[in-house]
């Protein structure tokens, strides 16, 4: 069927399409540099949002929720602070990080806020 790339760009389609309704604007998709990647980077209001999207088919390997470790979380807020600077943001825009997982059933969980920028740099 699909190798776990493909899968990923399914379910990373379905978060932008579940975003874009509840009137986010997503500024970008799959965000990579050296450090890592982001998802989904989009704005909501005044935030600027970066979005990791977990799908889990089974518990078996965990919850998504747990594939978003302390070292994950470290790398998406180095990611983003790269981000920042490269688009020429200020230290001042308000900026969040969530998390959406999607479970085999389909199910969706949005967690705003999910943690706290936690880089190496500043």
């Amino acid at each position: 069927m699909y190798n776990s790339r493909q899968k990923g760009t399914v379910y990373e389609e379905k978060a932008a399409d579940y975003l874009k309704s509840k009137g986010y604007t997503i500024l970008e998709r799959n965000y990579r540099v050296n450090k890592g990647e982001i998802d989904i980077i989009a704005r909501q209001g005044k935030y600027l949002v970066f979005i990791e999207v977990k799908y889990r088919s089974s518990s078996t390997k965990g919850c998504a929720e747990e594939a978003v470790d302390v070292r994950k979380q470290r790398q998406i807020s180095d990611v983003s602070l790269f981000y920042l600077n490269s688009r020429g943001y200020g230290m001042d825009i308000p900026c969040r990080y969530d998390v959406i997982t999607i479970s085999g059933d389909g199910v969706f969980s949005h967690i705003e806020n999910a943690f706290d920028y936690c880089g190496r740099y500043r």
